[in-house]
């Protein structure tokens, strides 16, 4: 599937990422649970659980921008870090067009989980 470049042992509510933060790199779960998150007037907004097998951290690589949420693990967690090089290398090969097709997903995702933690935080839910 993935060349993992290394994998990282975390305690339960350990900081992979914050938000905001630079997103050089892509996560798989490996073992555990990682809780994507976003704080709004210091309220924690629950975005997503991630279960193993599942990536996250795309969103800030493919868009080269910022991180969207922040991602804790829940419970003892080990996380793969998807080798850079290779993931280069990879996106890289696709065509101009469909990386802009990527880029387009990945910027509406960003924009749908602003609306979605938005209404949440005014909605009370």
């Amino acid at each position: 599937m993935f060349q993992i470049a290394t994998y990282e042992n975390h305690p339960d509510g350990t900081m992979i990422f914050s938000e905001g933060s630079h997103g050089d790199w892509i996560y798989v779960v490996d073992e555990g649970c990682v809780e994507i998150f976003r704080t709004v007037n210091g309220k924690e907004i629950i975005v997503a659980r991630m279960k193993e097998g599942e990536i996250f951290g795309e969103v800030a690589y493919i868009t080269k921008g910022e991180r969207t949420a922040s991602a804790r693990t829940v419970g003892d967690t080990v996380v793969g870090i998807i080798d850079r090089n290779f993931f280069d290398q990879e996106y890289n090969k696709l065509s101009d067009n469909f990386r802009m097709v990527l880029k387009t997903m990945a910027s509406r995702l960003r924009a749908a989980t602003d609306s979605l933690v938005k209404y949440q935080s005014e909605n009370g839910a």
